[in-house]
């Protein structure tokens, strides 16, 4: 199979889809794989490190994007539906549940889209999520600490504390993978940490990592509307696969927060838990609404290519192995795969999808 590899256009976006490893895995099964001129750059990869693995480099991105299945990191920007097509096979995060614009573009197209973040396997794990919901988890405090600073509008809270000075707080809505792993950094740099979630098993078991470290509590509104005002540093890590986030913080609870607290959502991509926080960027990653600071960046992991590229690639190239090695019908042998079909031959075929865009769905 021909694979194009585009140059990521989305803000300050310097992970690819493809490592030079991986371009060689792939071509040493005879597959030909066409990459954009500085596609690998910002993930310190350079153009010499694709062409000694085997790739043809082009300096036109209209040329990879002409073969028969692409790989991506994120969704398309709105300048590359021109490259839509209805013999196209596009493998990337899609989101598609906050991304109306590009749903009907793919809609309409007759694309082939199938979606990194709903890849699922027979235990329900989301193996081309979890990566990133790592590198997310462990960045959300890493930037919650650095915008608690006075100079970039914060409290001026130090998240460790100090001894005879208090430790700021860290609440975290969702105790998945997100979840733990902002609250293995928050803990490690010696926060007071509360997780709230709605599983009762999840929440032992984080109990099992943590012990008393971390105050596990059982995610109702009355509880969130009790821990909310008093956090420094307020992360949402809530994840429903495929669908939108559900609103856990409105308005009214944002306000009541103290003036300089820190405000970040990782689920912003998919919508987004709290009412007041709207995706941002890398060039312009926070904003102040009742006083409180807002992160919205959607392709936070973007901050750390080199290593989110290769742990990227690491999940996602067995499947596109398989995609490359038997096209559409990878997806009838690999159930796992057919759960990240997201849109195909002019219809939205993904459930959470459907619900998301109910009247988008064929009839």
């Amino acid at each position: 199979m021909r694979i194009g590899l585009p140059k990521e256009i989305k803000d300050q976006e310097f992970r690819v889809g493809l490592t030079p490893a991986a371009v060689t895995a792939l071509c040493q099964r005879g597959h030909q794989v066409i990459v954009e001129e500085n596609a690998g750059h910002g993930a310190g990869f350079t153009d010499a490190d694709y062409a000694a693995a085997g790739a043809t480099l082009v300096a036109n991105p209209a040329v990879p994007w002409s073969q028969a299945m692409v790989v991506k990191v994120k969704e398309p920007q709105p300048s590359e539906y021109g490259y839509f097509r209805d013999d196209l096979l596009l493998f990337t995060y899609l989101h598609l549940a906050a991304e109306p614009t590009l749903t009907e573009a793919l809609v309409a197209s007759g694309v082939c889209a199938i979606a990194y973040e709903t890849v699922m396997t027979a235990d329900g794990k989301l193996p081309l999520l979890t990566p990133m919901s790592i590198i997310a988890g462990r960045l959300a405090v890493q930037f919650g600490a650095r915008y608690l600073e006075k100079q970039q509008g914060g409290r001026g809270v130090l998240l460790g504390g100090i001894p005879g000075v208090q430790p700021g707080r860290v609440v975290i809505l969702g105790g998945g993978i997100v979840g733990t792993e902002a609250a293995r950094i928050a803990v490690g740099m010696g926060a007071q940490v509360q997780i709230l979630d709605i599983n009762i098993d999840r929440l032992s078991y984080l109990e099992t990592l943590f012990g008393s470290r971390v105050e596990l509590l059982c995610s109702t509104s009355a509880q969130i509307e009790r821990v909310v005002p008093d956090a420094d540093l307020l992360i949402g890590a809530v994840l429903i696969p495929g669908r939108k986030a559900p609103t856990l913080v409105n308005k009214a609870l944002v306000a009541k927060m103290r003036p300089g607290s820190v405000i970040i959502d990782v689920a912003v991509d998919q919508g987004g838990c709290i009412e007041t926080l709207r995706p941002t960027s890398h060039t312009q990653p926070t904003y102040v609404e009742s006083g409180v600071v807002h992160f919205g960046v959607p392709n936070m992991p973007g901050a750390t290519p080199w290593t989110a590229t290769q742990a990227l690639n690491n999940s996602t190239l067995p499947y596109v192995m398989k995609l490359a090695e038997l096209g559409q019908d990878a997806l009838i042998k690999d159930p796992a795969l057919a759960h990240g079909l997201n849109v195909a031959n002019g219809n939205i075929v993904h459930p959470a999808v459907q619900e998301a865009f109910p009247t988008k769905v064929a009839v």
